[in-house]
């Protein structure tokens, strides 16, 4: 007999297999079981960093900066409020996407440029927490959270308590599964196919911006649907850096070199990246040189990922190595994990407390 197929919604790009939202839900369970914990608060405004959050419980983005916030249940199906018509509610069996695992929406016109409307949907994610008897709340990606929200929730559910949980779900989303896994492949190789089809399509004459919108073209027709694309270029002996588009208007010429950084998510929105020096015409020894040593102190960090290893330990080694060369020490960030997030836990940097995980 024939396996059942899950039920999608043909405007659907690349939803997940239910049996991966259902591991989720479980680990995500037995951690708050272990922690105390009644029901989860997570917001997404974004979706290129802290927005994974919402999108790793429910298989949906938040792609603008308007709230969405899910209410993840011990048991039961989960509640989402965001944007819609006020008062409005819907109900759901959860069992077919988008609504996969949701039991309600609740929508409320609430907009962070509308300073009065920050209480609405804290309001309704209280309402709802109250009607359940929830007594102990974790709340996730506080930094991804509306202000207004967060204490505006605090002060309704002042006979509550609510713990950061934050910690909690990252040790589950930043280890991907089988599954997460060959969407990140999918991702990359789509990436690789974007920068070939730009190193084919690049000339003089064109404007750095020009470059970039070829590029997030050719993503989404290879599974994009969303990203960031950071250029510059310059005469040879300039620097060239990420400029987002508002420092893209440089026009192309003969013997530039031009920087792309790639930053879009694929298939299931998870995230790589990949950036490429190209130079319209010969490139310099001292390009070069400097192209052969960051291969090189790519390829030393790489080795050096062992699981069990902490993160910390990573980062020693590596500044060890830089400085050792007589190159300077990235203190922004400069390797990290990626999933839904363009950054996500771990960072291999001296604040991490992290260590290296199979997956």
């Amino acid at each position: 007999m024939a396996a059942e197929q899950e039920a999608f919604d043909e405007r659907l790009r690349d939803p997940l297999p239910g049996a991966e939202l259902e591991r989720r839900w479980a680990a995500a369970r037995a951690a708050m079981r272990a922690a105390g914990l009644d029901a989860l608060v997570v917001q997404g405004v974004n979706n290129y960093s802290g927005g994974g959050y919402f999108r790793w419980f429910t298989d949906s983005p938040a792609p603008a900066a308007n709230p969405r916030t899910v209410l993840f249940p011990l048991e039961g199906l989960m509640t989402v409020v965001e944007q819609g018509p006020m008062g409005a509610e819907r109900t759901f069996d959860g069992k077919s996407a988008p609504h996969r695992g949701i039991g309600k929406r609740c929508y409320t016109p609430s907009y962070p440029s509308v300073v009065y409307t920050g209480s609405y949907d804290a309001d309704l994610v209280a309402r709802e927490i109250r009607a359940a008897g929830y007594r102990t709340v974790g709340f996730v990606a506080g930094m991804t959270t509306y202000h207004s929200f967060g204490e505006r929730l605090k002060e309704q559910l002042k006979d509550c308590s609510l713990v950061e949980a934050t910690a909690l779900i990252d040790k589950l989303k930043c280890v991907k599964s089988p599954v997460e896994l060959e969407l990140v492949r999918r991702t990359a190789a789509m990436q690789d196919q974007v920068m070939q089809r730009v190193l084919e399509h690049i000339q003089p004459g064109m404007h750095d911006y020009e470059v970039a919108a070829y590029a997030q073209y050719q993503g989404q027709l290879l599974g994009s649907d969303q990203g960031i694309f950071l250029c510059s270029s310059a005469p040879q002996g300039k620097p060239v850096g990420s400029k987002p588009p508002i420092e893209q208007g440089r026009q192309l010429r003969k013997g530039d070199w031009f920087k792309l950084l790639v930053e879009n998510s694929g298939p299931g929105g998870y995230y790589t990246e990949l950036s490429r020096v190209m130079v319209l015409g010969k490139a310099s020894e001292e390009q070069k040189d400097a192209h052969a040593f960051a291969l090189e102190a790519q390829q030393d960090t790489v080795r050096r990922y062992r699981p069990g290893k902490p993160c910390r330990e990573v980062f020693a080694e590596y500044a060890e190595f830089m400085t050792s060369r007589g190159m300077p020490v990235d203190r922004r960030v400069y390797s990290h994990g990626q999933g839904y997030d363009l950054v996500e836990r771990p960072l291999i940097r001296h604040d991490e407390d992290m260590v290296i995980e199979e997956g």
